[in-house]
């Protein structure tokens, strides 16, 4: 993996704050297997709601866990990567775990943002209480109709 400076050791997660006083930090969180224009649309509008953009990205194995075998498609370097050289995000940190309580813990965002796939209810009750317990607003983002990368696999394998 390149030397970005955007791309942030796990360790490194508490420093944000530190190294960004009085800024309002949005963070996100996902996969981010092959990048389509839903994902760079949602980048754009999360990083409209604060000063910075966190992007935690599952891991390799975590991914696996969520998606099933064959996933990912790309690397947790080569996604890092990709994620890092978009100009809507500050910031990106590889997690390993399945869910991002820990990580948003480490962030301790101002805001939270998620895809319109989810709603509040619907979010795991384990980052909920993390969001909870650092005074994160959660802000739910609409989905750009039918984009999809479970429908981009789905489309390259048919033909």
């Amino acid at each position: 993996m390149p030397d970005d400076p955007k791309i942030l050791d796990r360790s490194n997660a508490p420093e944000v704050r530190k190294l960004n006083p009085g800024k309002t930090i949005v963070f996100t969180n996902g996969c981010f297997d092959i990048l389509h224009t839903g994902h760079v649309r949602y980048l754009a509008a999360a990083k409209r709601l604060g000063d910075l953009l966190v992007v935690g990205l599952n891991g390799d194995g975590s991914v696996r866990e969520l998606k099933g075998e064959g996933r990912p498609l790309n690397t947790q370097e080569d996604r890092a990567e990709v994620m890092a050289a978009l100009e809507a995000v500050d910031y990106v940190i590889i997690f390993a775990e399945k869910r991002v309580d820990n990580l948003l813990r480490e962030v301790r965002p101002h805001v939270y943002a998620k895809g319109g796939d989810y709603t509040e209810a619907s979010l795991d009750a384990g980052e909920v209480a993390a969001l909870k317990e650092v005074g994160a607003t959660i802000r739910i983002l609409p989905l750009v109709p039918g984009k999809s990368t479970t429908k981009l696999i789905e489309a390259m394998q048919r033909k």
